[in-house]
């Protein structure tokens, strides 16, 4: 094998730390860089993972032509003039979802993409599960025939962390919508071959945020006052194909759960199923039998955010095309962008290019 591909993760805080042994674990990458503003956390990062080049600017990785691949693990609002920097400097990129707040932005990044000649990938790291490859390779076999309709959510109970990155409309671009509705949303729309959405009626408001005394289980602390995204949405969205599916994402939600409850069902001609039982469910008409079938599953062979480094490093390395193509994330955040269309419009959006070029 000839020279190792050089990573950089611009962002040292809690997610990047995850990437690191996908990093460590490929072999064809080696992390000899980070970068962050904030020097303390840089310093840590650098001792734990034994990473030497340091930097406050990532201007510096930037113009540095020995980095092949850029790992981007910021706030969501800086996601897109980092990523276009690191493309215009002639880097590969993965970056933490959502790839962007808006559909303009992923669309500029899907420019500057095809100008580089690089790869860019969204870390969507649920696709990376053993449960969700296994389900996908059922459908790709024929087991639900052609899925005409989904139900999907990711809920929370008092489930949010109370920090200016998640709940700052400046800093995140949204709540739940952005920030755990991209991960159900992506999957569903994946594991439904990712037909494409041209219609959603939803809603997105904050109906527990400002409640008296309010507070997240997550950091055991109040929900702050400049909390300004949403704490709730639901969305039903219409694709090309006929296909419909019904969306429900909430940091805060009167809900039996302890954590997080994400859930999927698929409807299709064949059969249904369930994910994360990874159940199937079929019928014979002529015998007028029910059947259900339990997936048999093994463990996840690496954790799920190491997976998704692994797989884009390979990419790179072999000229293959990206995990995860920014064009099947521009999905996901024009039907997130939809929504919030929807909520102040009070009504059903088109999610044609002409109705939606604020956001699409």
């Amino acid at each position: 094998m000839s020279k190792p591909l050089q990573v950089a993760i611009i962002g040292a805080g809690g997610i990047a730390r995850t990437h690191v042994p996908g990093w460590e674990a490929s072999p064809y990458t080696q992390l000899v860089a980070a970068a962050d503003v904030n020097i303390d956390m840089l310093a840590d990062f650098g001792r734990k993972f034994g990473v030497e080049r340091l930097y406050a600017d990532a201007d510096e990785i930037f113009a540095d032509p020995s980095i092949d691949i850029v790992d981007i693990c910021t706030p969501n609002r800086l996601h897109t003039p980092l990523v276009l920097a690191a493309l215009e400097a002639g880097k590969h990129v993965i970056c933490e979802k959502p790839l962007a707040p808006t559909p303009a932005e992923i669309r500029q990044m899907i420019e500057a993409r095809n100008r580089a000649g690089k790869l860019l990938m969204t870390a969507q790291h649920f696709r990376f599960k053993g449960n969700s490859q296994a389900m996908k390779r059922e459908i790709e076999a024929g087991a639900l025939g052609d899925i005409y309709h989904a139900r999907s959510w990711m809920l929370r109970r008092n489930g949010l962390i109370p920090t200016p990155t998640f709940i700052r409309q400046e800093l995140s671009g949204g709540g739940p919508c952005i920030d755990i509705g991209v991960h159900i949303l992506d999957l569903t729309l994946w594991l439904m071959g990712n037909p494409q959405p041209v219609a959603v009626t939803g809603v997105a408001r904050a109906e527990l945020a400002h409640q008296k005394d309010a507070w997240a289980t997550w950091r055991d602390a109040p929900i702050p006052s400049d909390f300004d995204v949403e704490d709730f949405a639901a969305a039903f969205v219409r694709f090309a194909n006929g296909a419909t599916l019904i969306l429900e994402v909430s940091w805060l939600l009167h809900h039996d759960t302890e954590g997080e409850d994400m859930q999927m069902w698929l409807y299709g001609t064949q059969g249904g199923s369930h994910w994360p039982k990874c159940e199937v469910y079929s019928s014979n008409n002529t015998a007028r039998q029910l059947y259900n079938r339990q997936l048999k599953l093994t463990k996840d062979v690496m954790e799920p955010h190491a997976a998704e480094c692994v797989a884009f490093a390979e990419a790179v390395y072999e000229g293959r095309p990206s995990p995860v193509p920014p064009e099947q994330s521009l999905q996901v955040m024009t039907i997130l962008d939809g929504i919030y269309r929807s909520q102040a419009a009070g009504r059903e959006v088109s999610l044609n290019s002409e109705e939606a070029a604020h956001g699409a």
